[in-house]
């Protein structure tokens, strides 16, 4: 079936074939009609399969065709995601698909000044993308109004509704109309999740798409073990082996972000840091650099890891291994988007073991095992570009960011 033979606005099929989108995958074969007769919906999909698209061509259907006239009365669809970054992914795919409708978006998010979004508000929009923190602020001084809102969407509806935004989407319920279309969206759910999904839904239809692997089949994904000293020279190597390709590599916390973009530099490789504690418009910045290719390495944390797209990513490293098992996918994901090739390699040192037996368990099989024999992995150290005898450098830097962190802690 082609989008062409779809019961959607000729506007939208406008755009989809500026966008040569000409046929859906599976996810939005199996979302779009039960999204457009509004039933509710819970569906799982691995990354990169278009999920996003798949409730936005739906959802600026239904809002076109009602040929909205006034917006006064508040905002007819509201989507809830966990980050800023797939705010503002999210917003961009809704306004290139209602491009040629009438249909308003706008996205808001911490971290940036209020009063422009403010301003967008108060003109008014149908669709509005949010983080929970600035959209509760919103709300709760009138500036968001939600009580004509016919459609809720949870985005990474796992993150939605773990322990750290659940009572934030309950409160949100206490805005919403009884009467509303729900949709839940993901790559990964467990059973606790999904409890609570089907709480807070009616008779939701639940879509699952290649539930057995969470890895896309176009992802090539190993481990292999390396101590947590010498990740940095296996790190260099891949990097100064694959010089052209785009390389995204994750770290658990943004102390070893910054560490690993400084060790890159001292071996002359530029990378770039990406991670919470960063302001907006630095973050976007960032981003932008690694889309376009400006930069050909970026070191994050999993704020990146969530649904986040960014085109032609050709290897995933996970410099650390995640704390959450469920995050390696999301990881993982970020390379093999769409028909795209992609490969994604693990550094697991000895004290990271436990949690690679975690992820397998979550995966439901084991991880290919990529050897590394004694020789080689002493001729990655040797010939690394770093000198070893420069104790002392690494030993002042270490002290600087010691004495920077405890400056941080007394404010």
């Amino acid at each position: 079936m082609k989008f062409e033979d779809y019961s959607i606005a000729s506007e939208i099929k406008t755009s989809l074939a500026k966008l040569n989108y000409r046929r859906p995958t599976d996810i939005q074969f199996k979302s779009i009609p039960p999204i457009l007769k509004g039933e509710d919906v819970l569906a799982i999909a691995q990354t990169g399969t278009g999920k996003t698209a798949a409730f936005a061509i739906p959802i600026i259907h239904q809002l076109h065709v009602r040929k909205i006239k006034g917006r006064g009365d508040g905002i007819k669809c509201l989507v809830m995601v966990p980050t800023r970054e797939l705010a503002i992914q999210i917003h961009q795919v809704f306004e290139t698909l209602a491009k040629h409708t009438k249909v308003k978006s706008y996205c808001v998010f911490g971290g940036v000044e209020e009063e422009p979004q403010i301003a967008k508000l108060e003109k008014g929009i149908d669709i509005l993308i949010a983080t929970p923190g600035r959209m509760f602020d919103l709300a709760s001084r009138g500036f968001i109004r939600l009580q004509r809102t016919e459609i809720l969407v949870l985005d990474e509806a796992d993150h939605m509704l773990d322990l750290g935004f659940i009572k934030d989407i309950r409160d949100l319920m206490t805005y919403l109309p009884k009467k509303k279309q729900t949709l839940f969206f993901s790559a990964t759910i467990n059973e606790v999740i999904k409890k609570l999904a089907y709480s807070l839904v009616s008779n939701a239809i639940r879509i699952q798409i290649s539930p057995k692997n969470p890895v896309a089949r176009n992802i090539d994904h190993s481990v292999t073990f390396i101590e947590m000293d010498d990740k940095r020279f296996f790190l260099e190597r891949l990097i100064k082996e694959n010089p052209e390709r785009k390389i995204l590599v994750f770290v658990r916390t943004q102390v070893r972000c910054e560490r690993v973009e400084k060790a890159m530099a001292r071996v002359d490789i530029e990378s770039k840091s990406l991670h919470g504690g960063m302001e907006q418009d630095e973050r976007k910045k960032v981003l932008d650099l690694f889309r376009q290719g400006e930069i050909k390495v970026l070191i994050a944390t999993d704020v990146s890891a969530r649904g986040i797209d960014i085109p032609k990513v050709e290897f995933v490293v996970n410099y650390d291994l995640p704390e959450l098992s469920e995050n390696y996918v999301h990881r993982v994901g970020r390379t093999g988007r769409g028909k795209e090739k992609g490969q994604a390699v693990t550094f697991c040192s000895t004290e990271e073991k436990d949690i690679l037996t975690e992820i397998e368990g979550f995966l439901g099989q084991p991880i290919k095992r990529l050897e590394v024999d004694r020789e080689d992995y002493s001729t990655t150290i040797d010939f690394s570009a770093e000198s070893h005898a420069d104790w002392k450098t690494l030993m002042t830097e270490h002290e600087k960011e010691t004495t920077k962190s405890k400056r941080k802690k007394k404010k």
